[in-house]
């Protein structure tokens, strides 16, 4: 599998908002990126 072809700013961004060590991030899968991307923007609309 290919790490994700994300920018490093993105990448770092990404593992400080998902609370995931970046090396983390940059092997996960990409659908399991997204369902966690989701889950955030839910909780992020919910608390505004």
């Amino acid at each position: 599998m290919r790490p994700l072809q994300i920018s490093a700013d993105t990448a770092l961004k990404l593992a400080e908002k998902l609370n995931v060590p970046l090396e983390q991030l940059m092997h996960m899968p990409q659908h399991i990126l997204m369902q966690k991307l989701a889950e955030l923007a839910k909780k992020d609309g919910a608390s505004e």
